[in-house]
């Protein structure tokens, strides 16, 4: 086995983002949405609800939604004796925390001369397993329809229309607006609704789309029950919308980081082998004389090791490599992290 010292011009870092289906159907766009009838009567069915993509036995959870109120309305209060303390002000509170980093903070909508402060939203979390690393910016396209089939309006992302990254807190976002693949399509035209700010929020690494109820009120007919100690069944009347919109496509983003090595191997390096075959065991001469002055090897394998002569890594070639004195080789070896 023989060794050579690596430099620090032998390596370089490179990063990758690599996109994916998101829904277990294996396709970007979700046509078919289904509710479960047993969550929905458990205590469960308070805080959320979860969406499928069949109903059949090999159903899984492609995303939840839930409600939120700043007031507690909508919801049953956990003690009549306690006012305002509800299911759904404890959703808003968890996101508040989550998101705004702030307990005294609001949602705010839109932006620039369209902002629009709201105490409710719904929330539409894209199940863990369904995504890799990140949602994908840009492949955001949601149909929702209007109570009564009254209207249908598309929703996406403005990562397009935006040219700088956006936070909220720690947490990288977009707004929600009409449009398709990221865009409003027209300068004209932010995607927004008159008063009523953005559609929503995108947060693309949480898996997280913030649902506006001022600006879909305005646009279809579907708002959320704001009644006090009542169960709205605000979740299920997005879903109906969702439903009804029959199309809901997104997909998985994921930033892969790749560390290359190059190893190099000279004219005069790595022609003799190690192996115990390649000499006499009684007297150390090389076994055959024409290896004396022309040897040849094969590499076959390179094996990376730390200063403590520890292996970490090992790099299989799909077919071993002649070297002799008349070669040189250069390999790049390819860490995926």
């Amino acid at each position: 086995m023989s060794f050579k010292s690596l430099s620090v011009t032998d390596f370089i870092v490179s990063s990758d983002s690599i996109t994916s289906t998101l829904w277990s159907t294996n396709t970007p766009e979700l046509t078919t949405f289904f509710t479960s009838s047993v969550q929905k009567a458990s205590s469960a069915g308070n805080y959320y609800l979860s969406v499928y993509q069949t109903s059949s036995t090999d159903q899984q959870v492609q995303f939840d939604i839930a409600y939120a109120d700043l007031l507690g309305s909508g919801s049953a209060l956990f003690n009549t004796a306690v006012p305002e303390k509800s299911f759904t002000q404890t959703i808003y509170g968890q996101y508040r925390a989550m998101i705004l980093e702030d307990e005294n903070s609001t949602f705010n909508f839109g932006s620039g001369d369209n902002i629009y402060t709201s105490d409710h939203f719904w929330a539409i979390s894209v199940d863990r397993a369904r995504y890799k690393q990140s949602l994908f910016p840009g492949s955001i396209n949601l149909k929702i329809s209007g109570s009564g089939g009254v209207g249908l309006i598309q929703l996406t992302d403005d990562s397009v229309d935006t040219t700088v990254n956006k936070f909220i807190g720690s947490s990288r976002v977009y707004q929600l607006i009409s449009g398709s693949n990221g865009t409003a399509g027209t300068l004209a035209n932010s995607g927004y609704v008159e008063n009523s700010g953005s559609y929503g929020l995108v947060f693309p690494d949480l898996g997280l789309i913030l649902v506006n109820p001022a600006a879909i009120s305005q646009s279809l007919h579907l708002a959320p029950s704001r009644s006090n100690n009542a169960e709205g069944l605000n979740p299920e009347k997005l879903f109906v919308g969702i439903n009804k919109g029959l199309s809901f496509t997104l997909n998985s983003q994921e930033t892969l980081t790749s560390d290359y090595v190059f190893v190099r191997a000279g004219n005069s390096e790595f022609n003799y082998s190690e192996n115990p075959t390649f000499i006499s065991g009684s007297n150390g001469e090389v076994v055959f004389d024409a290896f004396i002055n022309q040897p040849q090897t094969f590499i076959t394998t390179i094996g990376m090791y730390n200063n403590s002569n520890e292996l970490l890594a090992v790099a299989k070639l799909s077919r071993p490599l002649l070297k002799d004195f008349t070669k040189e080789a250069l390999v790049r070896v390819k860490l995926d992290f």
